[in-house]
């Protein structure tokens, strides 16, 4: 059985977009070539860090959440510990709250209040 998980990663501030573009499309294809499915995923770009990690106070975070076997976990993590454009990582198994609030975010019901998310949920599909 799959669970579901997110990983967020951080890379090096001195890579080019292109270099921070070419990573993440590596650790997408060893998920994928492991058999994950990837759920959803995000760019939160160039941030400050809470704390400078190898004295650096800026990095590149991007966040990927995908359905997968529990193997796939350590093939992974291998390879962000082995390259060192990644700063940090965090791996999350999401129980089924997790997977819930996730999905009303993305279809941004997060942080309305109740009525209006029942307003925008019960609204036509636009033509």
């Amino acid at each position: 059985m799959n669970n579901q998980y997110e990983t967020v990663f951080i890379l090096t501030p001195i890579l080019s977009e292109a270099q921070v573009g070419d990573t993440v499309d590596k650790f997408r294809s060893i998920l994928t070539e492991n058999g994950a499915e990837l759920v959803h995923e995000e760019n939160w770009g160039l941030r400050k860090l809470a704390y400078p990690i190898q004295k650096k106070s800026n990095g590149f975070y991007h966040l990927i959440e995908y359905k997968a076997p529990g193997t796939v976990i350590d093939i992974l993590e291998t390879a962000f510990r082995r390259d060192e454009r990644i700063m940090r990582f965090l791996t999350v198994a999401l129980d089924k709250h997790a997977v819930a609030y996730n999905e009303k975010k993305r279809k941004g019901l997060v942080g309305k209040k109740k009525e209006q998310a029942i307003d925008e949920t019960q609204k036509p599909a636009a033509a």
